[in-house]
């Protein structure tokens, strides 16, 4: 007899690498909070076709300063702030 959902669901849990229990946890919160975190890669997000704002233009300049000016959050600070 095949598993039911519920089932299948928790064995999955039970096999989730230690490493990755965090990001588990942090799904699972957000789906039970009626929240879809985007599951999008750059590759397959979908294309934003509005066009850019002043105030955006201004905001991009911005933030290429502050990199340039070496005040940018590192990848594995955003990474471990956002549990990923």
């Amino acid at each position: 007899m095949e598993p039911q959902p519920r089932e299948r669901l928790h064995r999955l849990v039970d096999e989730v690498p230690d490493q990755d229990i965090d990001v588990v946890e942090h799904l699972l919160e957000c789906l039970c909070a009626g929240e879809y975190p985007t599951l999008h890669t750059p590759e397959t997000a979908p294309i934003d076709d509005e066009p850019l704002t002043e105030e955006d233009l201004e905001a991009i300049e911005e933030a290429r300063r502050d990199i340039e000016a070496g005040n940018g959050i590192p990848h594995e600070e955003i990474m471990r702030r956002y549990r990923l």
